[in-house]
Protein backbone atom coordinates (compact mmCIF):
# COMPACT_ATOMS: atom_id res chain seq x y z
CA UNK A 1 0.00 0.00 0.00
CA UNK A 2 2.80 2.65 1.08
CA UNK A 3 4.22 1.41 -2.49
CA UNK A 4 1.15 2.21 -4.53
CA UNK A 5 0.74 5.54 -2.70
CA UNK A 6 3.98 6.33 -3.58
CA UNK A 7 3.39 5.65 -6.95
CA UNK A 8 0.60 8.04 -7.15
CA UNK A 9 1.97 10.53 -5.69
CA UNK A 10 4.82 10.64 -8.37
CA UNK A 11 2.29 10.60 -10.99
CA UNK A 12 0.51 13.42 -9.79
CA UNK A 13 4.27 15.44 -9.26
CA UNK A 14 4.37 13.61 -13.27
CA UNK A 15 0.88 15.32 -13.97
CA UNK A 16 1.68 19.11 -12.49
CA UNK A 17 5.23 19.05 -14.09
CA UNK A 18 3.66 18.38 -17.27
CA UNK A 19 1.27 21.86 -16.97
CA UNK A 20 4.59 24.18 -17.49
CA UNK A 21 6.67 24.82 -20.51
CA UNK A 22 9.42 21.99 -20.74
CA UNK A 23 8.62 21.31 -17.00
CA UNK A 24 9.51 24.34 -15.96
CA UNK A 25 8.45 26.98 -12.71
CA UNK A 26 5.13 28.21 -13.19
CA UNK A 27 4.59 31.66 -14.97
CA UNK A 28 4.16 34.94 -13.22
CA UNK A 29 0.77 37.50 -14.04
CA UNK A 30 4.14 39.73 -15.47
CA UNK A 31 5.61 36.96 -17.02
CA UNK A 32 2.21 36.43 -18.89
CA UNK A 33 2.42 39.85 -19.80
CA UNK A 34 5.61 39.88 -21.55
CA UNK A 35 4.91 36.63 -23.67
CA UNK A 36 1.92 38.28 -24.35
CA UNK A 37 4.09 40.99 -25.45
CA UNK A 38 5.62 39.53 -27.77
CA UNK A 39 3.42 37.46 -28.81
CA UNK A 40 1.53 40.38 -29.87
CA UNK A 41 4.56 42.18 -32.06
CA UNK A 42 5.20 39.03 -33.52
CA UNK A 43 2.04 39.12 -34.36
CA UNK A 44 1.74 42.25 -36.00
CA UNK A 45 4.95 41.63 -37.58
CA UNK A 46 3.41 38.87 -39.65
CA UNK A 47 0.29 41.02 -40.22
CA UNK A 48 2.93 44.07 -41.71
CA UNK A 49 4.57 41.59 -44.24
CA UNK A 50 1.01 40.40 -45.09
CA UNK A 51 0.21 44.12 -45.40
CA UNK A 52 3.65 44.89 -47.60
CA UNK A 53 3.23 41.70 -50.01
CA UNK A 54 -0.37 42.41 -50.41
CA UNK A 55 0.90 46.33 -51.38
CA UNK A 56 3.09 44.82 -53.89
CA UNK A 57 0.14 43.39 -55.87
CA UNK A 58 -2.34 45.84 -54.89
CA UNK A 59 -3.55 46.95 -58.01
CA UNK A 60 -4.12 43.06 -59.43
CA UNK A 61 -5.90 42.62 -55.80
CA UNK A 62 -8.12 45.00 -56.63
CA UNK A 63 -8.77 44.42 -60.67
CA UNK A 64 -8.34 40.57 -60.32
CA UNK A 65 -10.57 40.08 -57.08
CA UNK A 66 -12.60 42.49 -55.91
CA UNK A 67 -14.01 44.81 -58.74
CA UNK A 68 -13.99 41.33 -60.78
CA UNK A 69 -17.40 39.99 -59.45
CA UNK A 70 -19.18 43.34 -60.48
CA UNK A 71 -18.00 43.09 -63.91
CA UNK A 72 -19.41 39.87 -64.32
CA UNK A 73 -22.56 40.32 -63.60
CA UNK A 74 -25.32 40.83 -66.20
CA UNK A 75 -25.70 44.12 -66.56
CA UNK A 76 -22.36 44.94 -64.56
CA UNK A 77 -22.43 47.48 -61.26
CA UNK A 78 -20.82 50.99 -62.25
CA UNK A 79 -19.08 51.98 -59.71
CA UNK A 80 -17.77 55.28 -58.83
CA UNK A 81 -16.08 57.67 -56.55
CA UNK A 82 -17.27 60.21 -54.72
CA UNK A 83 -14.22 61.85 -52.32
CA UNK A 84 -11.25 63.31 -53.42
CA UNK A 85 -9.45 60.66 -51.33
CA UNK A 86 -12.00 57.75 -51.68
CA UNK A 87 -9.49 55.36 -54.23
CA UNK A 88 -6.69 56.07 -51.70
CA UNK A 89 -8.88 54.76 -49.08
CA UNK A 90 -10.10 51.80 -50.87
CA UNK A 91 -7.04 50.70 -51.67
CA UNK A 92 -5.89 50.85 -48.48
CA UNK A 93 -8.82 48.99 -47.02
CA UNK A 94 -8.15 46.14 -49.80
CA UNK A 95 -4.21 45.68 -48.38
CA UNK A 96 -4.82 46.21 -44.60
CA UNK A 97 -7.95 42.87 -45.48
CA UNK A 98 -5.95 41.25 -47.93
CA UNK A 99 -2.58 41.24 -45.76
CA UNK A 100 -4.71 39.73 -42.43
CA UNK A 101 -6.75 36.83 -44.77
CA UNK A 102 -2.94 36.39 -46.10
CA UNK A 103 -1.01 36.28 -42.23
CA UNK A 104 -4.37 34.90 -40.53
CA UNK A 105 -2.38 31.24 -40.20
CA UNK A 106 0.49 33.10 -38.51
CA UNK A 107 -1.74 35.53 -36.04
CA UNK A 108 -3.89 32.21 -35.30
CA UNK A 109 -0.34 30.58 -34.54
CA UNK A 110 0.63 33.24 -32.23
CA UNK A 111 -2.68 33.34 -30.17
CA UNK A 112 -2.19 29.47 -29.65
CA UNK A 113 1.11 29.61 -28.76
CA UNK A 114 0.56 32.04 -25.84
CA UNK A 115 -2.21 29.51 -24.78
CA UNK A 116 0.19 26.76 -24.66
CA UNK A 117 1.56 27.41 -21.36
CA UNK A 118 -1.78 26.06 -20.02
CA UNK A 119 -2.14 23.26 -21.87
CA UNK A 120 -0.61 19.81 -20.66
CA UNK A 121 2.53 18.84 -22.51
CA UNK A 122 0.16 16.07 -24.39
CA UNK A 123 -2.05 18.36 -25.62
CA UNK A 124 0.47 20.84 -27.13
CA UNK A 125 1.41 19.08 -30.01
CA UNK A 126 -2.34 19.50 -31.26
CA UNK A 127 -1.56 23.10 -31.87
CA UNK A 128 -0.26 22.94 -35.49
CA UNK A 129 -3.33 20.84 -36.46
CA UNK A 130 -6.10 23.45 -34.48
CA UNK A 131 -4.31 26.43 -36.55
CA UNK A 132 -4.87 24.41 -39.58
CA UNK A 133 -8.26 23.59 -38.89
CA UNK A 134 -9.16 27.03 -37.97
CA UNK A 135 -7.93 28.72 -40.95
CA UNK A 136 -9.26 26.23 -43.65
CA UNK A 137 -12.61 27.09 -41.54
CA UNK A 138 -12.00 30.62 -42.13
CA UNK A 139 -10.64 30.55 -45.58
CA UNK A 140 -13.52 28.22 -46.76
CA UNK A 141 -16.04 30.58 -45.40
CA UNK A 142 -14.47 33.49 -47.53
CA UNK A 143 -14.34 31.52 -50.50
CA UNK A 144 -18.05 30.50 -50.21
CA UNK A 145 -19.02 34.20 -49.75
CA UNK A 146 -16.68 35.89 -53.06
CA UNK A 147 -17.78 32.48 -55.62
CA UNK A 148 -21.07 31.86 -54.44
CA UNK A 149 -22.87 34.54 -52.39
CA UNK A 150 -21.23 37.65 -53.63
CA UNK A 151 -21.83 36.98 -57.25
CA UNK A 152 -25.85 35.75 -56.36
CA UNK A 153 -26.50 39.14 -54.80
CA UNK A 154 -24.71 41.35 -56.95
CA UNK A 155 -26.73 39.44 -59.75
CA UNK A 156 -29.96 40.33 -57.75
CA UNK A 157 -28.87 44.22 -57.06
CA UNK A 158 -28.11 44.75 -60.65
CA UNK A 159 -31.45 43.32 -62.10
CA UNK A 160 -33.74 44.81 -59.22
CA UNK A 161 -36.11 47.57 -59.50
CA UNK A 162 -36.84 49.63 -62.46
CA UNK A 163 -34.68 50.76 -65.77
CA UNK A 164 -35.40 54.21 -65.40
CA UNK A 165 -32.91 54.10 -62.50
CA UNK A 166 -29.75 53.54 -63.16
CA UNK A 167 -27.16 51.74 -60.43
CA UNK A 168 -24.42 53.88 -59.90
CA UNK A 169 -23.04 52.40 -56.76
CA UNK A 170 -20.21 54.43 -54.45
CA UNK A 171 -16.85 52.34 -54.37
CA UNK A 172 -16.82 52.72 -50.10
CA UNK A 173 -20.05 51.35 -50.17
CA UNK A 174 -19.47 48.52 -52.27
CA UNK A 175 -15.99 48.09 -50.19
CA UNK A 176 -17.98 47.99 -47.06
CA UNK A 177 -20.79 45.71 -48.40
CA UNK A 178 -17.90 42.81 -49.23
CA UNK A 179 -16.13 43.30 -46.09
CA UNK A 180 -18.64 42.53 -44.23
CA UNK A 181 -19.97 39.67 -46.11
CA UNK A 182 -17.34 37.83 -46.45
CA UNK A 183 -15.89 38.28 -43.16
CA UNK A 184 -19.48 37.25 -41.72
CA UNK A 185 -19.39 34.25 -43.58
CA UNK A 186 -15.48 33.21 -42.27
CA UNK A 187 -16.87 33.91 -39.36
CA UNK A 188 -19.85 31.25 -39.17
CA UNK A 189 -17.58 28.66 -40.66
CA UNK A 190 -15.94 28.85 -37.49
CA UNK A 191 -18.93 27.12 -36.01
CA UNK A 192 -17.30 23.69 -35.84
CA UNK A 193 -14.00 25.06 -33.96
CA UNK A 194 -16.39 26.57 -31.83
CA UNK A 195 -18.58 23.78 -30.69
CA UNK A 196 -15.29 22.01 -30.53
CA UNK A 197 -13.59 23.87 -27.42
CA UNK A 198 -17.23 24.44 -26.05
CA UNK A 199 -17.87 20.21 -25.64
CA UNK A 200 -14.09 20.00 -24.88
CA UNK A 201 -14.57 22.60 -21.72
CA UNK A 202 -18.15 20.94 -20.75
CA UNK A 203 -20.26 23.98 -21.47
CA UNK A 204 -22.37 22.08 -24.18
CA UNK A 205 -22.99 18.39 -25.48
CA UNK A 206 -24.09 16.82 -28.76
CA UNK A 207 -27.43 15.83 -26.87
CA UNK A 208 -27.81 19.48 -25.80
CA UNK A 209 -26.92 20.57 -29.52
CA UNK A 210 -29.74 17.72 -30.95
CA UNK A 211 -31.71 18.44 -28.42
CA UNK A 212 -32.36 22.05 -29.76
CA UNK A 213 -31.80 21.05 -33.65
CA UNK A 214 -35.06 22.54 -34.48
CA UNK A 215 -34.30 25.98 -32.57
CA UNK A 216 -31.03 26.18 -34.70
CA UNK A 217 -32.56 25.66 -37.66
CA UNK A 218 -35.40 28.35 -37.36
CA UNK A 219 -32.13 30.63 -36.16
CA UNK A 220 -30.32 29.44 -39.61
CA UNK A 221 -33.61 30.56 -41.53
CA UNK A 222 -33.64 33.67 -39.94
CA UNK A 223 -30.36 35.01 -40.74
CA UNK A 224 -30.44 33.56 -44.12
CA UNK A 225 -33.50 35.57 -44.09
CA UNK A 226 -31.54 38.54 -43.47
CA UNK A 227 -28.44 37.58 -45.82
CA UNK A 228 -30.55 36.60 -48.87
CA UNK A 229 -31.40 39.69 -51.11
CA UNK A 230 -34.78 37.76 -52.27
CA UNK A 231 -37.41 35.80 -49.87
CA UNK A 232 -38.14 32.58 -52.18
CA UNK A 233 -37.25 29.55 -50.70
CA UNK A 234 -34.73 28.28 -53.78
CA UNK A 235 -32.75 31.03 -52.65
CA UNK A 236 -32.70 30.76 -48.79
CA UNK A 237 -31.86 26.75 -49.63
CA UNK A 238 -28.86 28.15 -51.13
CA UNK A 239 -27.54 29.80 -47.95
CA UNK A 240 -29.19 28.00 -45.50
CA UNK A 241 -28.08 24.59 -46.68
CA UNK A 242 -24.10 24.68 -45.77
CA UNK A 243 -25.45 26.32 -42.12
CA UNK A 244 -27.25 23.28 -41.56
CA UNK A 245 -24.13 21.49 -42.95
CA UNK A 246 -22.05 23.10 -40.32
CA UNK A 247 -24.58 22.56 -37.60
CA UNK A 248 -24.65 18.79 -38.16
CA UNK A 249 -20.83 18.96 -38.64
CA UNK A 250 -20.42 20.76 -35.22
CA UNK A 251 -22.42 17.94 -33.31
CA UNK A 252 -19.99 15.45 -35.02
CA UNK A 253 -17.48 17.32 -33.68
CA UNK A 254 -18.67 18.11 -30.72
CA UNK A 255 -19.10 14.54 -29.91
CA UNK A 256 -15.46 13.96 -30.27
CA UNK A 257 -14.89 16.79 -28.43
CA UNK A 258 -16.30 15.19 -25.36
CA UNK A 259 -15.13 11.71 -25.86
CA UNK A 260 -11.16 12.95 -25.72
CA UNK A 261 -12.89 14.68 -22.13
CA UNK A 262 -14.15 12.05 -20.76
CA UNK A 263 -11.24 10.03 -21.58
CA UNK A 264 -8.87 12.71 -19.84
CA UNK A 265 -11.27 12.78 -17.02
CA UNK A 266 -10.86 8.92 -16.36
CA UNK A 267 -7.31 8.92 -16.74
CA UNK A 268 -6.86 11.63 -14.13
CA UNK A 269 -9.49 9.65 -11.62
Amino acid sequence: MPEKSEQIDQELEDRESEEHAGGGKEMSFLDHLEELRWRLIKALLGLLVGVLLCGIFADRLVNDFILRPSRTITPPLHLINTVPYGQVTFYMMVVIVGGLILSSPWILYQLWKFVEPGLLLKERKYISGIVACTTLCFLAGVAFAYFIMLPYMLQFFATFGTLDIQNMISISEYMSFVLQLILLSGLIFELPMVSYFLARFGIVTPAFMRHYRRHAIVVILIIAAFVTPTTDPITMTVFALPMFLLFEISIWIAKIAQRKREEARAAEA
